[in-house]
């Protein structure tokens, strides 16, 4: 029996909201040692108890090989960038804005050894524009993972201009050896899924403005006829409507009109509605 491609022993996550948590406790259950890094204690503890909860989870369903203690004994948080140092990988979660992005790739790159990997958990930015940022673009690669990452059996490896064919090969083991299936693209604005994932969204926005139908029936067409597991206006709820925008307004910016933020996603977001995390969207996610 081929033994699984094994993980970097030590991983590290900046960033420890939805989604860095998710990627914290993916790499958790699979045997890896954890740091996350968060900008302050509150934040930090934040995390602490999400990765606890996700944990928890998998004990729950019978998914997680040790007890929750025996896991979380190897996970820890820190508001320290140089709690990174021994780290083999680290994975950037913050939110999707370039300069963020890059102020905090940046900073965690001088704490790393030479030989350590740094990816970016960006669903749309342009992966080749961040690497060359840093000192060492062969080191770097996209690492897309998808929420609820628990759940999600996907994970897009997005290769910059510079990324090495070591590092690409690595990414696409870690991407098995974590139970999930590595789609590899080449940067491009959106990449394959959010390209093709915002695109659907938006039109579907577009057919509620218009009056076409309404948000459950737009859902319950793709559900139904295309076998989506949700709709694209329930999936932006879930992704959150404020996120969507961001990366609409960027692939508007280097792909042209076809990607234009319809007037009810600028008004929803204007207004709070920002989907599951504020309780409304497109739909109620108060009960």
């Amino acid at each position: 029996m081929t033994e699984a491609p094994a993980i970097p022993h030590v991983v590290g996550v900046l960033g420890g909201g939805r989604m860095g948590a998710g990627i914290a406790h993916a790499f958790l259950v699979k045997g890896a040692t954890v740091i996350v890094v968060e900008r302050d204690h509150e934040a930090a503890a934040g995390a602490q108890g999400r990765v606890a909860d996700a944990v928890a989870k998998s004990a729950a369903r019978g998914t997680l090989n040790e007890t929750p203690d025996e896991a979380m004994s190897r996970f820890s948080t820190s508001t320290d960038y140089e709690s990174f140092i021994h780290c083999g990988l680290v994975v950037e979660a913050v939110p999707e804005d370039y300069d963020l992005k890059v102020s905090a790739l940046k900073a965690v790159e001088e704490h790393l050894s030479g030989d350590a990997f740094l990816a970016s958990n960006t669903s749309s930015l342009s992966v080749t524009g961040l690497a060359n940022e840093l000192r060492r673009p062969a080191n770097f690669v996209g690492l897309h993972f998808f929420n609820p990452v628990p759940a999600s059996t996907l994970i897009e490896v997005v290769l910059a201009e510079k990324t090495s064919p070591e590092l690409a090969v690595a990414a696409k083991n870690w991407t098995e050896a974590l139970g999930k299936t590595a789609v590899v693209v080449n940067d491009a604005p959106g990449f394959a899924s959010s390209r093709l994932g915002v695109a659907i969204a938006l039109e579907a926005m577009r057919m509620v403005e218009e009056g076409v139908a309404s948000a459950e029936d737009i859902d319950a067409a793709m559900v139904l006829g295309y076998k989506h597991p949700t709709g694209p206006l329930k999936t932006t709820d879930i992704v959150g409507l404020d996120v969507r925008l961001g990366i609409a307004e960027y692939l508007h910016s280097t792909l042209g009109d076809r990607f234009a933020p319809p007037q009810i996603l600028r008004d929803k977001v204007a207004r709070g509605e920002l989907g599951r995390k504020t309780g409304k969207g497109f739909f109620d996610w108060k009960d």
